[in-house]
């Protein structure tokens, strides 16, 4: 966000874009960072994890963004379309850095991959 104000700032993109600012507040941004760090530091611990381990993990974190995005504190903005599915990426992503193999955790619970979220999510 910073540095789309000084791009707007010196010129290099128009004043239009300023609003990813209001879009994108720094309180939604760390807050969502915070859940997404603790989430990685979980993952961390977890040594040939189970997958009822590796669901608590996804659960927690996706509960904790559930929070996150409902929280009147960043001026009503939340998680729109590409970021729900940047979010859900991520957590594909994290969780196969260690050791998930994720597809095969999806088959065995009868659902597809980008479904691993679904339970719990609101937004």
């Amino acid at each position: 966000m910073a540095e789309v104000a000084r791009d707007v700032e010196a010129g290099i993109l128009g004043p239009e874009c300023a609003g990813a600012a209001e879009m994108y507040p720094e309180s939604l941004l760390r807050a969502t960072d915070s859940v997404l760090e603790v989430f990685e530091a979980e993952m961390c611990v977890l040594v040939e994890p189970s997958d009822e381990e590796v669901l608590g993990a996804v659960e927690r974190v996706v509960l904790a963004l559930n929070a996150v995005d409902g929280d009147a504190s960043h001026g009503g903005a939340g998680y729109c379309t590409e970021e729900r599915e940047q979010v859900c990426e991520y957590i594909d992503l994290t969780l196969g850095e260690h050791g998930v193999d994720v597809a095969a955790l999806a088959a065995r619970r009868g659902i597809n991959r980008g479904e691993i979220t679904d339970a719990w999510r609101d937004w």
